[in-house]
């Protein structure tokens, strides 16, 4: 059997058009990913960082890193995206499952010089294809209640908003599959 011996052999890319436009190459994260995904969360915006890891935070050090780039592959999966013309990371989303596989939740951060493009659409898309495709009954995001834009785009994508129990500056949003 031959070794796999390259990152591009590790992951299979995809190209996804969002609604502007743009070309995203698209794939799973790897441990190699660390210091783009550290780049890439500098360029996002500090009220954006908030919103994904729900406290304030500056630079992302290993401890935060980790997570989004040590996944199994099927209960976790973590997904950098790519302007295909300009091999930059703008995107970085992410399905953790439940260990029953019916529940997934969901995250999505975008670079803040291509949000109002499309690019969450895009990740929130693949996102539930991937859940889709591991067979779960339904997705979840938990979001900051300031967190506006990312409330609305998931009602645009058919997720229903709930209060959360015990945190009234949360907000829970849920998609069901049939």
């Amino acid at each position: 059997m031959p070794q796999i011996t390259t990152l591009a052999e590790l992951a299979p890319m995809t190209q996804m058009t969002t609604r502007d436009g743009t070309v995203l190459t698209v794939r799973a994260a790897f441990s190699e990913d660390e210091g783009v995904l550290a780049d890439f969360f500098d360029k996002v915006s500090p009220e954006d960082r908030r919103f994904r890891f729900l406290t304030a935070i500056g630079h992302l050090e290993h401890a935060q890193l980790q997570p989004l780039t040590h996944v199994d592959h099927w209960r976790t999966e973590s997904f950098v995206a790519f302007d295909a013309t300009t091999g930059e990371i703008v995107a970085s989303a992410m399905l953790a499952c439940d260990p029953r596989m019916q529940t997934g939740e969901i995250a999505v951060s975008v670079r803040s010089d291509y949000r109002g493009r499309g690019v969450g659409w895009t990740m929130l898309d693949l996102l539930a294809a991937e859940a889709d495709r591991r067979g779960l009954e339904r997705v979840i995001s938990i979001e900051d209640r300031d967190n506006h834009a990312a409330i609305e785009l998931e009602r645009e994508k058919g997720f229903e908003a709930h209060g959360l129990d015990g945190d009234p500056h949360l907000v829970l949003l849920e998609k069901r599959f049939a």
